[in-house]
């Protein structure tokens, strides 16, 4: 490619061992990685340990396992360098990870979200055309690292590799037209930034999601697009 990034699996453990290094970088020391060995042991059963790599080095990676369904990948991780912001990778990752899944007849991925980080929910929703219909609050506890302060609530975002909607994204083509949003449920545009400034208005924002979209799943709506400009999420 012009840009000379190379998207292939990791081979051995010195690249995961990078890869490790790569998610403290993201998430802080206080975050716990996802290990080598382990990595190594999720790869070797059929799971995906992907990386974008520029001359050798990686700036990029997306590590998934099978789940207990058949042909449907756990997402578990997705991390770019800091060094790296503004190529794009988070994106193009998800592509490729696409593209590895189709190869061995894997259709559905499935991974967990912050539901008020708008950039996670513009490129999950918005630009992949995953969905999603299944809330968790305080998914994970308390966490550490820039993931602490809040509940630990999570979205599932639900990616059929297969649909019209993500065959025409993944060509580069506009999706087809969504149906009129019988609801719409706004976020915060900088969650981080609201934390820092008002953490009581962080935690009410985080409230008020929760009770918004655990009721409309309830109800059978689905969170089925995304308004970046709100932002808020559209459900049909």
């Amino acid at each position: 490619m012009s840009d000379g990034l190379i998207f292939r699996d990791l081979k051995g453990v010195p690249e995961l061992k990078a890869c490790e290094a790569l998610q403290t970088a993201v998430w802080g020391e206080d975050d716990p990685v996802d290990n080598s060995d382990l990595m190594l042991a999720v790869q070797h059963e059929g799971g995906l340990v992907g990386g974008a790599f520029r001359s050798g080095h990686l700036l990029g990676f997306v590590f998934g396992f099978p789940s207990a369904t058949p042909g449907v990948q756990h997402s578990h991780r997705l991390a770019v360098h800091p060094d790296a912001r503004g190529l794009k990778l988070g994106a193009r990752l998800k592509w490729f990870q696409r593209d590895w899944c189709l190869q061995r007849n894997i259709t559905r991925v499935r991974w967990t979200y912050d539901p008020l980080r708008a950039i996670n929910a513009g490129l999950n929703i918005g630009h992949l055309g995953a969905t999603a219909s299944h809330y968790h609050p305080d998914y994970y506890g308390q966490m550490e690292g820039i993931n602490a302060g809040l509940p630990s609530d999570r979205l599932v975002a639900d990616w059929q590799l297969d649909t019209p909607g993500v065959v025409a994204r993944a060509a580069g083509d506009a999706a087809p037209a969504e149906g009129a949003p019988r609801l719409t449920v706004p976020i915060p545009a900088d969650l981080d930034h609201l934390f820092a400034i008002d953490r009581e208005a962080a935690l009410a924002a985080r409230m008020t999601v929760r009770r918004a979209l655990t009721q409309a799943f309830a109800e059978g709506l689905r969170i089925t697009g995304f308004d970046a400009r709100t932002p808020a999420y559209l459900l049909t």
